[in-house]
């Protein structure tokens, strides 16, 4: 079976993993968390699964590159310096990197990049997400996935039409912006709605994790996926076979 390596292996997302990974048909090859050496566990396991942090980031593509073991990033709050690391990494080995493993997220994020191709710039876009009062980053990394989709089938990137919680006299909207809002509080372990607003109607395409095993099982299925795959970088798309 497939020996699956996990870092951030006491946060939620890890103990998720560990918990599941034996029913989807792979073995649990050892974790690491903040403080310990990523590099013997990169050797020991078949492929890689990140939900740590940030800030680890580096110090784990160095570890999968160095052992020649694939990877699956799901850690959020990402920056432009982690994804030029990631790339790097990808053309030495397999790397996975996604905002949110659900499969139901992959598929939602396929309907929002064809919505927002066939509707047009005259349509408005805004992205409302909710999360428990944990989670640190803001707009969550599933939220910057689905606009990232919007900005796709419009033609554009989403670093041109981003706009995040609007606050004060900050005047109309712009045609062809994408919006985010995002709301925190309680146990919620995540809710997205992409709100297509037109003249006279308005479209909602939407999903809602009522359990974390849901992100567990789809990150347990990309890295059984990845973990015979050459070097490069992938998606969840990939996975689903989009």
């Amino acid at each position: 079976m497939t020996a699956i390596g996990i870092y951030g292996s006491a946060g939620r997302m890890g103990r998720a993993i560990a918990t599941i990974v034996e029913t989807e048909g792979a073995d649990v090859a050892g974790g690491v968390d903040a403080g310990g050496d990523p590099t013997a566990l990169a050797h020991d396991a078949d492929v890689l699964v990140d939900f740590s942090t940030p800030a680890a980031l580096e110090s784990h593509l160095a570890a999968a590159v160095a052992a020649r073991t694939p990877i699956v990033i799901g850690t959020t709050g990402l920056n432009a310096t982690h994804h030029a690391l990631i790339d790097r990494a990808a053309g030495s080995v397999a790397v996975l990197q996604t905002g949110n493993t659900s499969l139901g997220v992959t598929l939602l994020s396929i309907l929002v990049r064809e919505a927002a191709q066939r509707l047009g710039p005259e349509w408005d876009i805004e992205i409302v997400e909710m999360h428990h009062r944990h989670k640190v980053d803001a707009p969550s990394g599933t939220a910057l996935l689905l606009g990232e989709s919007a900005a796709q089938g419009r033609g554009t990137t989403l670093g041109e039409e981003r706009v995040d919680s609007r606050a004060g006299l900050v005047g109309a909207r712009t045609e062809g912006t994408i919006g985010f809002a995002s709301l925190r509080g309680g146990s919620v372990v995540g809710d997205h709605m992409v709100v297509f607003a037109g003249e006279g109607e308005r479209i909602e395409l939407g999903h809602r994790g009522e359990d974390r095993t849901i992100f567990a099982r789809g990150a347990v299925k990309a890295a059984m996926w990845l973990a015979d795959k050459p070097a490069g970088r992938y998606g969840m798309t990939e996975v689903l076979g989009l």
